[in-house]
């Protein structure tokens, strides 16, 4: 009965949650199912094990939440994330749009910028310009996808997406873990995804098929609830308050808009590999401080850090931009609420589940998968993350279950932790790009389209560049090591 109960539980959530259920109450919902069908106790399980693991996660991670969300309004009010689109597509010209658009949206994702708020910039500018290119409008999708939620979010070391600081705590790792192999997995992410569009451009242009007809104006995607509840759950900004704060009209030079993106990556990376290491914190083994080690919080303060210094160098190179400054941090801060939220009460249902005795059979199983722990590692996450439809939550819970094991079964195998961040981060960004992710249905919905038109090529650029980049990463690693 409580395997049976870890199945309905996890169904419920999944159907649930893609109706467009709030996870809020779906997870504590879906994990007291599970619990009831395996005879433990309700109350325990919702206020020590459920309402622990979400607390916990939010310590570790809430900080990342709020700054990143906060630095991502103002990049939008500011300005600064369309000057930077309309710098690399006027750089890059006419003949180039699929790559202008793939690389604006990995520059300023990989700056820190929220990918809802790259979203609601780069999507029009790519219409207009695949719409002067004659290239078909159902590429949109696919291009941006490629740019914003591939090698940007789970391979190039040191990004600052949420995706890449949650095994830090586990693996004692920093943001630019294995970052050798994480330079590769990128190379071949967005080596695969151009040429699958390219090809695509290609076989259309053959085919006369143009840009296509304009869909009717969609309606505003921040104010569907639906969309919301989804878009929350999948990533980091809350969708709804992109139409708060006050969105400045004067032009931005473009040095005011890079140079914030430039201090995340250069202060990330200053961080983690000069400042946080000459440092003595031994005072964290105190009981005041939790009993932890640097190793457990430089990952995130490093993060933590690169992302308050850009918010105030962005601030100070568009203060006239931002005539409504307290506005637009508000929205911001507002916006990292929901998401955060949502990923904890996912990672409380997973520790409620990982807790019920029937897991013992799943964990078994997933340890005793052929290929080592690498190889393990990469199918749990992309499995949990595919079914929650978030790769944040399935990484975490992935991790709150088995990171120790993972850790003991590395070490015995001469494995290096970096090694094992990497793939961990990079399995969670495959399976999680399903129809029914957040972040999918959000982008086809601002861009007037329909999963039959542009699900086929979100797939070959978003889940099989990473697959094929996954699996390279783990035979790369399994035959020289990290690096």
């Amino acid at each position: 009965m409580g395997l049976l109960g870890i199945l309905v539980g996890l169904g419920l959530l999944v159907c649930l949650a893609f109706r467009g259920w709030s996870v809020l109450l779906l997870a504590p919902l879906c994990a007291l199912v599970a619990a009831a069908f395996g005879g433990e106790p309700l109350l325990a399980n919702w206020t020590q094990t459920f309402m622990g693991s979400a607390s916990e996660f939010l310590a570790q991670f809430f900080p990342i939440f709020l700054l990143g969300a906060v630095f991502g309004k103002l990049m939008d009010d500011s300005g600064a994330v369309a000057a930077v689109a309309s710098f690399i597509s006027r750089c890059l010209g006419e003949r180039r749009i699929i790559l202008a658009v793939v690389l604006a949206g990995a520059l300023v994702t990989y700056g820190g910028v929220s990918l809802f708020v790259a979203f609601f910039v780069i999507v029009p500018m790519a219409q207009s310009l695949f719409r002067s290119a004659g290239i078909p409008r159902r590429l949109v999708p696919a291009a941006v996808i490629l740019g914003t939620s591939t090698f940007t979010m789970s391979a190039l070391p040191g990004t600052p997406s949420i995706q890449n600081a949650i095994p830090m705590p586990f693996f004692g790792t920093t943001p630019f873990a294995a970052p050798g192999l994480g330079v590769v997995a990128s190379i071949i992410m967005l080596g695969v995804g151009l040429w699958w569009l390219l090809r695509a451009e290609k076989a259309a242009h053959r085919a006369k098929e143009g840009y296509g007809d304009e869909p009717p104006v969609p309606a505003d995607a921040t104010d569907d609830e639906l969309l919301r509840e989804r878009a929350t759950t999948a990533r980091e900004f809350d969708p709804a308050e992109l139409r708060h704060g006050h969105h400045s009209s004067a032009a931005v030079p473009i040095f005011n808009a890079v140079l914030p993106l430039i201090v995340v990556i250069a202060v990330n990376l200053v961080m983690s590999l000069v400042v946080l290491p000459r440092l003595d914190f031994s005072f964290l083994a105190e009981q005041r401080w939790g009993n932890t080690s640097l190793a457990a919080v430089a990952g995130v303060w490093s993060v933590v850090v690169a992302l308050a210094g850009a918010i105030v160098t962005v601030i100070l190179c568009n203060w006239t931009r931002l005539p409504a400054l307290r506005r637009t941090m508000d929205a911001g801060a507002n916006a990292s609420v929901l998401p955060a939220l949502s990923v904890a009460s996912l990672v409380g249902f997973g520790a409620v589940i990982a807790s019920l005795p029937a897991f013992g059979v799943v964990r078994d199983w997933v340890l005793q998968i052929e290929g080592g722990p690498l190889v393990s590692l990469a199918v749990a996450t992309n499995i949990l993350a595919a079914l929650t439809g978030s790769a944040s939550g399935g990484l975490t819970i992935a991790l709150d279950a088995l990171g120790q094991t993972y850790m003991h079964l590395a070490a015995e195998a001469g494995i290096d932790p970096g090694l094992l961040h990497r793939v961990a981060v990079i399995g969670s960004g495959t399976l999680d790009i399903l129809p029914h992710n957040g972040a999918v249905v959000s982008l086809l919905a601002i861009c007037g389209l329909k999963h039959r038109e542009s699900y086929l090529d979100i797939v070959m650029v978003g889940i099989a560049s990473s697959v094929i980049a996954l699996v390279a990463v783990i035979a790369i690693g399994t035959a020289f090591g990290s690096f």
